[in-house]
């Protein structure tokens, strides 16, 4: 059997505000002929597939359009993420089977397998730990104790097979790097879950981090198609081809087109305006930190005559003592967790860290906010 692991599209997303509809078109056009030339049996898409819950309708086409003309091919087996909402998405989904798309984002699905030959696929949507607690008797909190239930009953359902298995799982597994655009799913300050829960299954096709990632031979990230944050600068993206008999596992590395590079340049204005080793920066997606002591006057607009492409601008002064106070609220919070910013925002107004109850309190807040948008 041959498989193809994609994940994280987040489809209707912008990069700085540049428009990406167009290059995520591209890639579906790479996947579907992806899948032609490579004779793929089943694709397996781990969740993410749009970027918020209530995606825009041009995201919404382009998904419908990506499931036809995958189906025509071969069968999809597809989870929802934590940025997906599990009604929308999953609206339709007992119809879709009949067209060989087998769409799962109801955690009561879960331990039931999408049979694809002779091979069973477990599909496990994101799980919110506190909407699944109670139906499922959970001892513990968090998300490994969410998908240690998931993985228990998916091994129970397994011993009575004896078929070669795959899952599918939305989750951050301890081992995997991440980069600045995933969206935090911590709870209680904890985000991870250990790799020993997929242990037993010849392959887990994981979604949420977005570089692409091997955490065993087994447990893998496909990472998302294109890049989303600056910090994906040097990541390599596309899709993992997964050819599963018996015992036996292979795996092939499959890159997406590029829609553009990405750079990011420090240094003081006039030198970076004037440096001929930057030609190569001209036609990249820029993020720029501009070190001039005092900031330059229309930064942005004599960066672009140079580098067009340019999207993010920042200032850090050479002058250590000045750099912190210069850089801006933005500036500041850039690569941190939403709690984390809360927390940061209490101590910029009140001039001290909230204590043990105001942190309990903003982590409750946040909490209940996830929990409302998952069960939109």
């Amino acid at each position: 059997m041959r498989f193809l692991h994609t994940s994280d599209w987040h489809l209707g997303r912008s990069f700085h505000r540049a428009d990406l509809l167009d290059a995520q078109a591209r890639f579906i056009d790479h996947l579907v002929e992806t899948v032609r030339a490579e004779r793929v049996d089943c694709v397996l898409i781990s969740g993410d597939v749009y970027d918020r819950a209530l995606p825009p309708v041009d995201a919404v086409r382009l998904c419908g359009e990506a499931l036809r003309r995958l189906a025509e091919r071969a069968r999809v087996v597809l989870i929802s993420g934590n940025h997906d909402s599990v009604h929308r998405l999953g609206f339709g989904a007992d119809l879709m089977d009949a067209a060989g798309v087998h769409i799962r984002t109801d955690f009561r699905t879960v331990g039931t397998p999408v049979m694809v030959g002779d091979a069973a696929v477990y599909p496990i949507p994101y799980l919110e730990p506190e909407l699944v607690r109670e139906p499922w008797g959970l001892r513990g909190r968090g998300h490994a104790a969410a998908l240690t239930e998931a993985m228990r009953r998916i091994d129970a359902d397994r011993a009575g097979r004896g078929a070669p298995s795959l899952v599918l799982a939305h989750a951050f597994v301890t081992g995997g790097e991440p980069s600045d655009s995933e969206r935090d799913i911590s709870v209680g300050g904890v985000s991870t879950v250990p790799a020993e829960i997929f242990a037993g299954v010849d392959y887990a096709a994981l979604g949420h981090l977005h570089g692409r990632q091997r955490i065993t031979d087994r447990i893998r990230y496909s990472g998302s198609p294109l890049a989303y944050s600056f910090s994906e600068e040097h990541h390599r993206k596309g899709s993992w081809l997964v050819d599963l008999e018996g015992d036996r596992l292979e795996t092939t590395f499959v890159e997406a087109p590029v829609p553009r590079r990405l750079g990011r340049l420090r240094g003081r204005l006039e030198d970076l305006l004037a440096d001929p080793a930057l030609a190569d920066h001209e036609d990249r997606w820029l993020q720029v930190t501009l070190t001039d002591p005092r900031r330059p006057q229309n930064a942005m607009e004599r960066l672009r005559a140079r580098f067009p492409h340019t999207l993010a601008l920042s200032f850090e002064p050479d002058d250590d003592g000045a750099r912190s106070a210069r850089r801006t609220w933005s500036e500041r919070i850039q690569g941190r967790s939403e709690l984390d910013i809360a927390r940061g925002f209490l101590t910029e107004v009140t001039g001290a860290d909230p204590d043990p109850a105001e942190a309990d309190l903003l982590e409750e807040a946040f909490t209940a906010c996830r929990h409302r948008e998952a069960a939109r």
